[in-house]
C-alpha cells in the first residue's frame, strides 16, 4: 500500500525546536525525518554515538524550511545525564517541544522477570520520561515559555497487558504523569499529551516483541485490527506533527490512540502469548538473548 504523505503546510514546524529521546532509531528517527522537512530544529539522543550520527547525516539530507537535527549522547536512565543535555540544548536556545520516545520492552511470563529487567524497562520509560519531562519543564515555566510535551505510549495503558508487565506498568505510570502535568502546568501553557499508536512496526521493536513466529499475535499482528491493516509510518508522524505545530493549544492531558479502532475492536495486548509452550518460551528468549549480545557488541565497538 502506499503511505500516506503529509498534509501539512511545507514550513508548519518551521522555528520549533524539538527534543526526541530515543531518536536514533525506528520511530523517533521517522519522527524526526518529518519534523526536519516541515522546518525544526530536532535534537535527537540516544546511548550510541555512531548510530546518532549516522541517523543525523540521514536526517539533514531531508530538511528543509530551516529544519536540522543534532544529536547528543544520553542515557535516559540517567537523571543527571538528561539534565546535563538539556542544558547544552537550552544554551542554543530555548526548546518549543519534547517527544518521550525512548522505550523499552521485551515479551516474558511475568514470574520470569528479573529485578535487573523490570529496572532495565522502568528506568527507559518511566524514569526517562519523567526527568526529560521536568528538565524541559523547569525551564519552561522560570522563563515563561509555553511547551509542548508528547510521550508515546500504548493502548495497555487502559487495558493492561500479560507478558509485557514491566512496560505496561511503566508506560501507565507516564499516562498518569499527563494528566496530572495537564492540570498542574496547564496555567504555564505547557500542553501534556501522549499519543497510543496500535501496531506499527519497527525493526527494533518487533525483534524483541515477535522473535518467533508463534509471538506475532494480538498487540504485534493486524489480524484483529478493524481496518485491516498495520499503521503506516507516515499516519503517526502526521499526530506528532500536529500535536507539536501550532494551533490546538487547547488540547492537553489527552491520551489519542492511533491503531485502526484495534483497542476498540480486539484484544490489542499480547494476551494471546499464553498458548505459547515452555519450549517456544525458550527459543524466543535464546533469540532476543543473543540480539541483545549482538547489540552490546556494536555498542562497545562503536
Amino acid at each position: 500500500m502506499t503511505a500516506a504523505p503529509s498534509t501539512f503546510r511545507a514550513d508548519v514546524l518551521a522555528g520549533k525546536r524539538i527534543l526526541i529521546t530515543g531518536g536514533g532509531t525506528g520511530l523517533g528517527k521517522e519522527l524526526a525525518r518529518q519534523f526536519v522537512a516541515h522546518g525544526a530544529s530536532v535534537h535527537i539522543c540516544g546511548r550510541r554515538d555512531a548510530v546518532l550520527q549516522q541517523a543525523v547525516a540521514e536526517l539533514n539530507e531531508s530538511a528543509a524550511h530551516g529544519g536540522r537535527a543534532e544529536h547528543h549522547v544520553c542515557d535516559v536512565r540517567e537523571p543527571e545525564q538528561i539534565e546535563a543535555m538539556v542544558e547544552r540544548i537550552w544554551a542554543g536556545g530555548p526548546l518549543t517541544g519534547l517527544v518521550n520516545n525512548a522505550a523499552a520492552n521485551f515479551i516474558s511470563p511475568s514470574i520470569d522477570i528479573s529485578p535487573r529487567g523490570f529496572a532495565a524497562v522502568r528506568s527507559t520509560v518511566m524514569d526517562g520520561a519523567l526527568f526529560s519531562t521536568l528538565a524541559c519543564g523547569r525551564r519552561w515555566i522560570a522563563q515563561g515559555l509555553p511547551g509542548s510535551v508528547v510521550s508515546m505510549l500504548v493502548t495497555w495503558v487502559w487495558t493492561g497487558s500479560a507478558y509485557v508487565l514491566p512496560s505496561t506498568m511503566a508506560k501507565t505510570a507516564v499516562h498518569a504523569m499527563t494528566m496530572s502535568l495537564a492540570v498542574e502546568w496547564g496555567k504555564h501553557n505547557i500542553r501534556v499529551n501522549a499519543v497510543a499508536p496500535g501496531p506499527f512496526p519497527t525493526e527494533s521493536a518487533w525483534e524483541k516483541l515477535a522473535p518467533i513466529p508463534k509471538a506475532n499475535v494480538g498487540a504485534a499482528s493486524a489480524d484483529e485490527v478493524p481496518m485491516g491493516r498495520f499503521g503506516r509510518m507516515p499516519e503517526l508522524c502526521n499526530l506528532l506533527t500536529f500535536l507539536q505545530a501550532d494551533g490546538c493549544e487547547y488540547l492537553t492531558g489527552q491520551n489519542i490512540a492511533i491503531d485502526g479502532g484495534h483497542h476498540l475492536a480486539a484484544p490489542s495486548t499480547f494476551a494471546a502469548l499464553g498458548k505459547l509452550t515452555p519450549d517456544d518460551w525458550a527459543q524466543a528468549k535464546a533469540i532476543v538473548r543473543g540480539r541483545a549480545e549482538q547489540e552490546k557488541t556494536q555498542r562497545s565497538v562503536g
